[in-house]
């Protein structure tokens, strides 16, 4: 695998399908900058992303999103882990389209369960517990056809980080051996 990689590399999936522990991982396999979606949100409000939500609800929530994917897909070539729903603004997709290489970690409802279960930062996903797993599968019919316009797609399940990033390399290796053929 090259790490020549001038583009932005966009992780795109459901919370709870490792785009961060995998883009950090990535970032580092390929020699570029990790940038996390949820953190410049935080950053641009100076607000936790509970407190965005709660402060301006839902619809201001993704507005705000919208105004930082523009402003990170827009600049310099870096791995960047997106907020779990802003890939499914058609704007954000458009922009992807334009300035990145996306790669939609798809995860099943049973895995993205045991990663999110009992995260209290997750502001899409308050309520019980007894909710959460429909809350998922309700995402899942919602954003995975979304998620289908994206360049690669890398299944993610239990197993260790380093496995599925290694997954995700081959998966972009043959991508761009495709691309340049």
């Amino acid at each position: 695998m090259e790490k020549n990689i001038n583009k932005i590399i966009l992780l795109v999936g459901l919370m709870g399908s490792g785009k961060t522990s995998v883009g950090k991982r990535l970032a580092q396999k390929l020699d570029l900058p990790f940038v996390d979606g949820d953190r410049e949100i935080e950053k641009a409000s100076g607000l936790s992303l509970i407190d965005v939500f709660k402060c301006f609800g839902s619809e201001e929530y993704r507005a705000g999103e919208m105004r930082v994917m523009k402003r990170l897909l827009t600049g310099s070539p870096c791995v960047l882990a997106s907020g779990g729903g802003s890939f499914v603004a058609k704007q954000t997709r458009d922009l992807a389209k334009q300035n990145a290489l996306t790669i939609w970690l798809k995860a099943d409802v049973d895995t993205l369960y045991h990663r999110t279960a009992g995260r209290k930062q997750r502001p899409f996903l308050q309520g019980s517990i007894e909710t959460l797993k429909g809350k998922l599968e309700n995402y899942i019919r919602e954003e995975y056809p979304y998620y289908e316009e994206a360049d690669i797609v890398v299944e993610t399940k239990e197993e260790r980080v380093e496995n599925t990033v290694g997954r995700v390399l081959k998966a972009l290796d043959s991508f761009l051996k495709e691309k340049n053929k």
